[in-house]
Order: C-alpha cells, then structure tokens, then sequence
C-alpha cells in the first residue's frame, strides 16, 4: 500500500508565526507547509522533569471538562465574584477563599499584578479551585493575556530578559490551572487561548529565558494533551502545534524535547491523529525524520526519558499499515542492534515497546540502505509508492537533507 500524496502535508495553521524566523532544520523550515489548517482562526506531566531554573512555574497537571463561552473577564467593571456563584466551586468547602479571591481581585491592578502572579503560582496547588475562580472573575484572564502579549516585542529580535521571562511564565501557570481544571477547560479551547503561546514555541534563541518561556509554555499544551481528549486532539490538529513541536524536537534542550516529544506521543496515540499524521507520505516522513535525527543524537547523549517517548511515537506508527511498510525502511539501526541495550537495561518498560515495535514492523527491506542514523540513514521516500512525481521528489529532497 502506499501513502495518499494528495493534499500535502503540515501547514501554517498560523502562518505568520513562522514566516519572519529561519528554520533551525530542513525538516523545522518545512513541515509547518505539511500539516492544512482545518479551520481555527485567530511541569509535570508523569515524564520525571525536574523543575526548570528561575521560577515556580512549569509544573503541569491535568484532568478533562466540558462547556463553552467567551475569555472570562473579558472587560467591564472588576467585581468580586461570590464563591457560591463560581461554577466548579463547592461552597460547602471554602477553606482558603478568604485568600485567594483578594489575590484573584488583585491581579486586574498592573501595580500589584506581579508579586499576586509569583504567590499565586506558588500556591496554586493549594486551591483545588483556583481555575475556575480564575476564569468567572471579571477582568482576570484578560490580565494574564495582557501579560503574555505584552512581551511579543521582545521575541523578535530576541531580547527576553530572564525577569521577564519569570513574570510571563508566573502567568503561564495560572493559565495552565484553567487549561487543566475540568469546568474551565472546554472553555479555553473555545476561546482559543492556547493560540496566544504559539509565538513563544516559535522563538529559537537557545538562552536561558527563552528556553524557560518554552518549556512553560510546553506545558500548558502537555496538560491539555495528557488526559486524551478527543476535542482537544481536534482543536490541536487545526493548529500548527506539530510543525511547532517537530522543530524543538530537534533543537531544545532535553526537558523541551522530551515535552514536545510528549505531546506529539499522545497526537498520535488518538485515532484522529494518527490518521492525520499518516494520511501523507510526506507528513508521516516530516514525523518520522525528526524521530530519526533525534535517535542519532541519543547515541551520542542518551537519555532513557526522551528515548522512552521516542519509542512509544515509532510503536504507535507501526499501527498503521502504509507506516508499518515504511518503517522496515527508514527505523534506525541503532534501533535494531545492540546501541541502546545498556541504556535500557533498567526499563522494563521501553524494552518491552522496543522488542514490540521490532516485531511488528519486521527485518529491514531488502535494498532499504539503513546502517545509519538520522535522515540520511534510509529515510528516503523509497519505500512509498507515490502517486506523482513532484511529491516522491519532495520527499527524496527531504531524506537526503
């Protein structure tokens, strides 16, 4: 069988977050043109990261929820909201209220605004009930987006400070509780929030601030990706959040990629994601090249938590059949032989995906080209049959980077 070629791959479901930076790779510059728009206009996450320098925030959780309606606090006069009246609040258990709505209330005055980030991200595990008190409070997340923007200019050309770098992700963290909480989540889909951090994955300065300001912002897309929504699958898949992840796949540091790689893990884990990633050869190709540099950079710096997820995205591809064809060719060698034996002599876990994934997919293919890693190491786009020329010759373009 062999891969549709109609209808390209990856696209700028935000173009213009994209079209005034170069692309750290060939396959950065061009998957974000491999994945279509499908319609949206404009730390913790169970994988062992450790808390990243300079601040509280970067911790993530998450749960799922449903409803709809617009940025809470979208303008208007700031009113205290009484706790009986906040939808996911119990008024039966107010413990902490009476200091963590003056805070709330505190956040629409731009003089206070920062120390009430920094304490509450602090405390946000504290209150159970932060997000939704967060979202139904007039005014409140129209002051977190108005942090977030507010530091657009300094992206490009990039002079973040790690300051501001602190106070933004402060703000990240609180949005992230509203991403997560089961009441408000729906409706920050719905608003389209997650859109407003795409520029923050988009930066490529490799300093510590921005590194931060990505990770945070990782975070926010793990913890809506962790629970395995459906709607949020869709909502992603309308974005350009695959290109976006592709590209700090191959350039972050080991916490972001290992994010990235996470949140691309659970795309494909769903039905929906895993159709659209393997409905082209050339978006399955931008997927599976990333993957294959990432294995070669591994041999040279390993690290079992990244291999882990790279594994368990390589054994979901396998599900599919025109992937399963194609991996006999392009699965790294290093992959097959005895590179990594020592590395995952303690993990139960990943040998067993690893023996798996061998299993499924198979010896390599006659004539496949492989003993290498990365790229250049069989991933050209001979193992698919393609419909017509200019797409096999895109796809050779891309193997041979």
């Amino acid at each position: 069988m062999s891969f549709n070629s109609e209808s390209g791959g990856f696209s700028t479901g935000i173009g213009a977050l994209s079209s005034n930076q170069s692309s750290a790779s060939s396959v950065g510059s061009n998957s974000s043109s491999l994945f279509p728009n499908m319609g949206v206009n404009p730390i913790g996450l169970g994988l062992g990261l450790s808390q990243p320098p300079g601040g509280s925030s970067g911790s993530v959780s998450s749960t799922t929820g449903q409803g709809q309606g617009p940025i809470g606090g979208a303008g208007g006069m700031q009113v205290q909201v009484p706790v009986s009246n906040v939808v996911g609040v119990n008024p039966n258990n107010p413990g902490g209220m009476e200091e963590l709505l003056p805070l709330v209330v505190q956040l629409t005055n731009p003089e206070q605004r920062e120390g009430v980030l920094l304490e509450l991200s602090k405390k946000r595990e504290s209150f159970s009930d932060l997000a939704p008190i967060l979202w139904h409070t007039v005014g409140t997340v129209s002051a977190l987006l108005q942090e977030i923007v507010s530091i657009y200019p300094l992206l490009s050309p990039p002079t973040l400070t790690a300051h501001a770098s602190n106070r933004v992700c402060n703000a990240l963290a609180l949005l992230q509780c509203v991403a997560s909480h089961p009441d408000t989540r729906s409706l920050f889909l719905s608003a389209h929030v997650p859109l407003y951090l795409y520029p923050f994955l988009n930066t490529q300065s490799k300093s510590r601030p921005f590194e931060y300001l990505r990770l945070t912002s990782l975070g926010v897309i793990g913890a809506l990706v962790k629970m395995d929504d459906p709607d949020v699958i869709n909502f992603l898949l309308q974005t350009e959040i695959i290109p976006l992840c592709l590209r700090i796949m191959e350039t972050g540091s080991e916490l972001s990629k290992t994010v990235a790689t996470f949140i691309v893990q659970k795309i494909l884990l769903d039905e929906i994601g895993l159709s659209y990633v393997c409905a082209t050869a050339e978006r399955f190709y931008a997927v599976s090249t990333v993957l294959n540099n990432m294995i070669g950079l591994l041999i040279v710096s390993p690290s079992v938590r990244l291999l882990k997820h790279i594994v368990r995205c390589y054994l979901r591809l396998s599900d599919n059949m025109r992937a399963r064809e194609a991996l006999k060719q392009c699965l790294p060698m290093s992959l097959r032989d005895e590179t990594f034996v020592s590395s995952l002599r303690d993990d139960v876990t990943v040998k067993k995906w690893l023996n798996q994934l061998l299993s499924v997919v198979g010896p390599p293919a006659e004539g496949s080209g492989m003993g290498g890693n990365g790229a250049g190491g069989g991933n050209g786009a001979g193992a698919m049959s393609m419909g017509n020329g200019g797409s096999g010759g895109g796809l050779g373009m891309m193997g041979a980077n």
